[in-house]
């Protein structure tokens, strides 16, 4: 059954996009750490707080990535060793990036609810270098021992995804540069310029996002028509195309993962990466054929969709 839904949805896309050139990389989706950023974060070495926790972590702790801060202990199960702390000296904790409720940030993922089986199969691929694209990852999964790797899996698939990203039509954003770590940010000059082609993702309180904060999530904003656009792609073949391999209302399923309130520009990575043969492996090999003739524009809209979607 899978076979001929997957053989209608690539016969489906290779339609839509027939004409479409192999997609140039996408700069915007793939944020690099401005070489001459505008500003700086000053670390003035006082504890900073976030709204309705009791904690309190100075910039040096936040920054920690062998202790990063777990702001609100009890929306979480209890994190393992390596999720909390990662294995020094060469695995940080997962939750410096992914943050212990497993939504991660713009630049990193979304893994809370995806399947064990799926995450450890991605960290496989990355061992072996069937996937690339993230430095970090690749050197982690090298380093991880199989213990810490099993129960890394285990907790974040073990975790409910929530609603994190807020999708925006718009046809202006903030400036913005990219900050350490790879965070996006709003320009200290505090202009508009036009969106154009592209996913601008923004954190609903900066102050938030640079604490390590997973109390407030993201805006998405995409260009006017983009989430249609996306949907009708998303669906074409039927019966509802990519939610026929990736579960109802593209929400995953116990072996696919979920599709549905991802980080688009996260999604938009993942498809340029396929396309262009950066990120391979045993379960990419159904999706190739999908996605090689998607453009640039396709991925913008498919993902901004997907992004819509109540996860």
């Amino acid at each position: 059954m899978r076979k001929i839904a997957t053989g209608v949805l690539m016969v489906a896309f290779m339609s839509l996009a027939a004409s479409a050139l192999a997609a140039d990389k996408p700069d915007w989706a793939f944020p690099v750490t401005d070489k001459t950023p505008p500003a700086t974060l000053p670390d003035d070495g006082k504890a900073k707080a976030a709204p309705g926790s009791d904690r309190a972590y100075t910039r040096a702790q936040i920054e920690d990535l062998f202790n990063p801060p777990d702001w609100y202990p009890a929306i979480h199960p209890a994190m393992p060793n390596v999720v909390a702390h990662g294995e020094p000296p060469n695995v940080r904790a997962c939750a410096a990036c992914h943050l212990p409720t497993g939504t991660g940030h713009t630049e990193s993922a979304s893994v809370a609810g995806m399947p064990a089986a799926y995450l450890l199969q991605q960290m496989d691929d990355y061992r072996t270098g069937a996937r690339k694209g993230s430095g970090s990852m690749l050197a982690i999964a090298k380093a991880i021992s199989d213990e810490g790797n099993k129960q890394a899996a285990a907790y974040f698939a073990s975790l409910k995804p929530r609603a994190w990203i807020r999708v925006v039509e718009a046809e202006t954003v903030p400036k913005t540069y990219v900050a350490a770590g790879n965070k996006r940010v709003i320009h200290p000059d505090h202009m508009f310029e036009p969106l154009g082609a592209r996913i601008i993702e923004l954190a609903e309180d900066e102050n938030r996002l640079l604490n390590r904060d997973p109390g407030s999530g993201f805006v998405a904003f995409v260009p006017k028509g983009a989430v249609e656009k996306g949907r009708a792609l998303a669906q074409a073949g039927g019966p509802q195309a990519c939610a026929s391999c990736h579960g109802e209302n593209n929400r995953g399923t116990k072996d696919m993962p979920g599709l549905a309130g991802r980080t688009p520009t996260y999604l938009v990575r993942q498809l340029f990466m396929i396309q262009s043969g950066e990120r391979a492996g045993v379960g990419v090999e159904a999706m190739k054929a999908i996605v090689a003739k998607l453009s640039t524009d396709d991925m913008l809209n498919l993902s901004a969709y997907f992004g819509s979607l109540e996860p």
